[in-house]
């Protein structure tokens, strides 16, 4: 019998690494030479962000923010234990991995086979686990299930993308394995397959940033054309619920990323994120306004760093067709680790 379990995760690669190298990507671009000098001095940056700072630099914010963070996927992995799927489907995005000048797709439904990747040819042994640098983790795939829902959407007058393999030579993209990483934290397995379903978060810049990071150097490139609109996002995301709601299987639908993201919020030198507009986001979720979301705009989500917050808004549009609210939520704040890491649980009712 059809059953929906939403959950919102975040796949932030910090969380994979060591707590020494959590602030990486902000001395990063406290080098690059995109940021006035002035900026480069905590004096100039908020109070909260340079209290922040002062707990890292003395060995007290990382381990604090990690622990909050686990604390988080715990909660999701647990309410994923409790429903057992018999798949999950993974919103998530890509960064210059699976999708690239030979093409990008709005939107992709992966009906894969398993698929091996190496999650740690980045960080190496430098990983939270200390695991082997050459390590491969198999994926089981659930080809049905991608096939259903390709159909399914096609029916439902939405031109979706499909495919059966993976081009990323590390298997998959580090939206969606990082979040499964991070789901098993404790290391206990996941038993449940995967139905990847890529979400062209990054628009304009998917191919000109290269990944996000190439701006920081002081790289430059005409924008990309965008990506879908907020609201064709909420949109398909209400059809894939609605879809699925209508199938055999007990799904779980997973949006992966963390919110707005310092390294693509120009107005604040990429140097932190828009913590303002990731607190009213919250606020909206929580209290079950998940409509709101469908009026956001291309400019506000770039404006704000917040181009990863359409695969939540995937998952909003599911949980509002499903008329739900979330159980539980927690939002982990940040100035100096690149994105607040944002969690919910959507139950199915009688859960």
């Amino acid at each position: 019998m059809a059953e929906i379990l939403g959950l919102g995760v975040t796949h932030s690669p910090l969380l994979l690494g060591t707590d020494e190298r959590m602030a990486g990507i902000t001395e990063r671009v406290l080098k690059s030479p995109t940021i006035p000098d002035s900026m480069r001095q905590p004096t100039a940056w908020p109070d909260e962000m340079r209290r922040e700072w002062d707990a890292h630099r003395a060995g007290r914010a990382a381990p604090a923010h990690r622990a909050r963070s686990i604390a988080g996927f715990r909660a999701a992995r647990a309410a994923l234990d409790a429903f057992a799927p018999d798949f999950v489907l993974i919103f998530g995005d890509d960064q210059y991995e699976n999708f690239r000048e030979d093409g990008v797709a709005p939107f992709c439904v992966f009906a894969t086979g398993d698929i091996d990747s190496r999650p740690y040819t980045r960080a190496g042994i430098h990983n939270a686990w200390a695991e082997p640098a050459d390590t491969v983790v198999r994926t089981k795939g659930h080809p049905a299930g991608g096939r259903y829902l390709a159909k399914a959407l096609s029916e439902q007058n939405f031109d979706i993308s499909w495919a059966y393999k993976m081009r990323y030579e590390n298997g998959l993209p580090h939206a969606f394995m990082n979040a499964l990483l991070l789901l098993d934290y404790d290391r206990a397995g996941l038993p449940w397959p995967v139905v990847p379903f890529h979400v062209n978060c990054y628009g304009s810049s998917t191919i000109s940033k290269q990944g996000a990071f190439a701006h920081i150097d002081g790289a430059t490139a005409e924008p990309d054309p965008p990506g879908p609109t907020p609201a064709r996002c909420f949109d398909i995301g209400a059809a894939i619920g609605q879809a699925f709601a209508a199938s055999p299987w007990r799904v779980a639908l997973i949006a992966s990323s963390s919110w707005s993201h310092s390294f693509l919020t120009g107005k604040n030198h990429y140097l932190y994120p828009d913590l303002a507009s990731d607190r009213a986001r919250f606020a909206e979720m929580r209290a079950g306004n998940l409509g709101a979301w469908r009026t956001l705009t291309t400019a506000a989500i770039e404006d704000a760093g917040q181009q990863e917050l359409l695969n939540w808004v995937c998952l909003a549009g599911a949980m509002h067709a499903l008329k739900r609210k979330p159980d539980w939520t927690d939002m982990v704040e940040t100035h100096i680790y690149v994105a607040p890491k944002v969690f919910a649980i959507f139950n199915p009712p009688g859960a």
